[in-house]
């Protein structure tokens, strides 16, 4: 007869093995989703544009947000991080990006998003490199499932001109 242990040891090897197997399952599923997001943001209103008193450029703007990122949710989703990101180009860098606005979404339920908010973080240049610039808005999701790897996307939603003086 085989004793406790020798039971014990195979029960648990077989139980590891199978939730191995669940997980790989779960990631040959997760490729097989393409997500479609819809989403929209623009600037309404600057609400503020000026020089720091150590020289840097901040701007505070209301913006639009509305997003429908349903379509990343599969059953193996445990969140998504979506946060809007702002990107210019500067002589001293070719890439400046700075997050404006971020949320983490717990369920599908909550996929829709309609609002006007303020950027939740502040919109900083080092230095007073932002008038009359071009900035994109882009929106980066990570979806962040309960078992294998993270996939991310991203989309650019639209554009805008930082003013030409302080306000």
């Amino acid at each position: 007869m085989h004793s406790f242990g020798y039971r014990f040891n195979t029960l648990l090897t077989l139980a590891i093995l199978l939730l191995a197997v669940l997980c790989a399952l779960a990631s040959v599923c997760d490729n097989f989703n393409r997500p479609t997001v819809q989403a929209h943001a623009e600037v309404l209103k600057v609400n503020r544009f000026r020089k720091q008193l150590n020289g840097n450029d901040e701007v505070s703007f209301t913006l639009s947000i509305s997003m429908d990122l349903q379509s990343t949710f599969t059953w193996n989703t445990k969140q998504v991080f979506v946060f809007l990101a702002a990107e210019y180009e500067t002589a001293k860098n070719s890439l400046n990006q700075i997050s404006l606005w971020d949320h983490i979404i717990l369920s599908k339920d909550q996929a829709k998003i309609q609002m006007q908010v303020s950027n939740k973080y502040p919109f900083v240049d080092q230095g007073s490199n932002l008038r009359g610039k071009k900035v994109k808005l882009i929106l980066h999701w990570h979806v962040m499932p309960k078992t294998c790897r993270m996939i991310e996307g991203s989309m650019i939603l639209s554009d805008f001109d930082v003013p030409l003086a302080y306000t």
